[in-house]
C-alpha cells in the first residue's frame, strides 16, 4: 500500500502488477474501500496489467474530508493520483459510486481516458426524494454509525440469495461497510445527493467501453445498463449471472473472464 496527498487530504492506494503493463484504475462504490476489488486487482496483475485501486478520501485508510465531497472531488484525486505515477491516461473502471465517479472523470479530464468500465451504476442527476433520502442517511450515520444500515442493505448489495450462499463474500462486504468512518460516508452522500446528468457525457464517449452488471441487481438493474448502451452504441454489455449489485464479489471468475477479454480486444497495443 501506498499513499499520495490530494487537496489537504492523505490518499492510499494499491498498485500491483507489472509497472510497464496496462494501468487500470479501479474505483470502489459506497461505503466500500479498495478491497472491494481484491479478486480483480489478483487476476489482472497476473495477466500483465498494473492494476491500481485506490481508497477515495473518506473510505478505507484514506483521510476524511467532512462535511460535502462531490463527485467531481473524486474524479479530481483520481487525476491527481495519476499524476503521481506519471501515468497520462489509464483505463478508468468503477462500480456504483464509483462508475459515476467514472463517469465525472470522462466529464473533466477525458483525454486521459484510455478505457471505460462502468459496473452496477446509473447515469441519472438525482430525484429530489433521493436527495432527501441521501441527506437524512447522512444525518443517520453521523448519529448512528454504520452497523445498523449495513445490516439494512447486505441483502440488497449482493444478491438476497448470496447472503447465504456465499458467507465470505457477505462478511467482506458487511466488514467493509461497518468500518467505514461515518464522516466520510456522511460527506460523500451529501455530495452525491447533488450528482448531475451524465447522459451527454457518456453519449459523447468515443473511448472503448464495458458495462457490467448483476443479473440481479436491485439498485442498478440490468435496464439500467442496457439505458447506458444505448447512450454508448459501441460499447459492450455483459450481464454476470448469479449477482446483484456487486458481480466483481459475487461471481469473481464470470467478472475478471469478461475484463480480460475486454482489455485484450480493445486496448491490444499497449
Amino acid at each position: 500500500m501506498s499513499h499520495f496527498s490530494a487537496d489537504a487530504a492523505t490518499l492510499h492506494y494499491d498498485d500491483l502488477g507489472p509497472s510497464s503493463g496496462l494501468p487500470v484504475v479501479l474505483i470502489h462504490g459506497h461505503p466500500f474501500n479498495r478491497t472491494l476489488w481484491a479478486a480483480q486487482t489478483k487476476a489482472l496483475a497476473a495477466a500483465g496489467h498494473r492494476v491500481i485501486a485506490p481508497d477515495l478520501r473518506g473510505y478505507g485508510d484514506s483521510s476524511v474530508t467532512p462535511g460535502k465531497v462531490l463527485l467531481s472531488d473524486f474524479a479530481d484525486d483520481i487525476a491527481v493520483l495519476l499524476d503521481h505515477l506519471g501515468l497520462a491516461r489509464a483505463v478508468i473502471g468503477g462500480v456504483s459510486m464509483g462508475g459515476q465517479i467514472t463517469m465525472e472523470f470522462q466529464l473533466h479530464h477525458p483525454h486521459r481516458v484510455l478505457a471505460l468500465i462502468l459496473s452496477d451504476t446509473s447515469p441519472l442527476a438525482e430525484t429530489e426524494e433521493g436527495k432527501a433520502y441521501r441527506n437524512a442517511l447522512a444525518d443517520r450515520l453521523l448519529a448512528e454509525g454504520m452497523a445498523g444500515y449495513a445490516g439494512e442493505v447486505i441483502d440488497m448489495m449482493l444478491a438476497a440469495y448470496n447472503v447465504d450462499a456465499l458467507p465470505d463474500a457477505a462478511a467482506h462486504v458487511l466488514a467493509m461497510m461497518r468500518t467505514t468512518d461515518p464522516e466520510g460516508a456522511a460527506a460523500a452522500l451529501r455530495g452525491r445527493a447533488e450528482r448531475p446528468d451524465h447522459r451527454a457525457t457518456l453519449a459523447a464517449v468515443t473511448a472503448p467501453t464495458l458495462i457490467l452488471v448483476g443479473a440481479d441487481d436491485v439498485y442498478t438493474p440490468v435496464s439500467d445498463a442496457e439505458s447506458i448502451q444505448r447512450l454508448v452504441p459501441h460499447a459492450t454489455l455483459a450481464v454476470i449471472e448469479g449477482a446483484g449489485h456487486l458481480p466483481g464479489v459475487e461471481q469473481p471468475e464470470r467478472f475478471n473472464a469478461e475484463l480480460l477479454r475486454f482489455l485484450a480486444a480493445t486496448v491490444p497495443a499497449w
